[in-house]
């Protein structure tokens, strides 16, 4: 069994248009690279926010997945939404299959605050949901996001719960990974990128998983938080792009 999987290190801002554009050259990408699914970064429709226009990310989730749909991929895609079902603003990862059919999402799970009681940051301005499996062309997945992997000690208020792991003894053969963190170019930003590229690498071989990650390439004058690419069960790179700039890659997993 295959599973084509395509990634957009793309520019994630809160200009709704300008991340539509990014997005549809990205499906483009994929369609021709006839790739199963594609992946894309933390709040790469609404912006890293949970301050958006609910109606224009509406709007465009459904231009989106019409675009996708009529190219036959597949979508893990990142974004910030407010659900009608529970009036509740969650950051996700919203399934869809090569049809259009939504398939269901993933919420962030370990929102980034600070350590102080209580917590201060996004912790307190987006919901969770429990975690979950989903089903891709016949293949289980999971997905993450951003800290989801990493569990930063420094902004992270919950206990580690390996959510890696988790998903493994779910079924998920495959983890999309979508990432939107911060970056100043400095020392520390380096010490950043290594520990979360020693945690990609760790986390896929303890769980015995294909992880698929994408970054945020926003500002593109500085490399990315996070490297983005393709891990196998082994924890060694399939795929690795360049650390700075907009960037796609295709990778074919063979996960028989």
């Amino acid at each position: 069994m295959e599973l084509r999987v395509a990634g957009a290190q793309i520019p994630v801002t809160r200009d709704v248009d300008a991340n539509l554009a990014l997005l549809e050259a990205a499906i483009e990408y994929a369609a021709h690279a006839r790739a199963d699914v594609l992946l894309t970064p933390e709040g790469s429709l609404s912006g890293y926010t949970h301050q958006f226009d609910a109606g224009e990310v509406e709007a465009g989730l459904r231009r989106i997945v019409s675009l996708a749909s009529e190219a036959g991929v597949g979508l893990a895609l990142g974004t910030c939404f407010a659900e009608r079902e529970d009036e509740r603003c969650y950051n996700q990862v919203r399934f869809y299959d090569a049809g259009g059919r939504f398939l269901g999402f993933h919420s962030k799970t370990l929102t980034c605050g600070t350590l102080t009681d209580p917590p201060e940051g996004e912790t307190n301005h987006f919901a969770t949901a429990p975690l979950r499996t989903f089903e891709l062309n016949g293949v289980r997945v999971g997905a993450l996001i951003c800290n989801d992997l990493w569990a930063n000690p420094g902004c992270t208020p919950q206990p580690d719960p390996h959510l890696t792991q988790q998903l493994s003894r779910m079924g998920a053969r495959v983890i999309f990974h979508a990432v939107n963190g911060g970056r100043d170019g400095s020392e520390w930003s380096q010490v950043a990128w290594q520990y979360h590229e020693a945690n990609l690498r760790m986390r896929a071989r303890a769980a015995a998983t294909w992880i698929v990650t994408v970054d945020s390439a926003h500002p593109l004058d500085l490399p990315c938080s996070a490297p983005s690419g393709v891990i196998d069960p082994l924890g060694d790179w399939l795929v690795k792009t360049p650390v700075q700039g907009v960037q796609h890659f295709v990778a074919t997993l063979a996960l028989d």
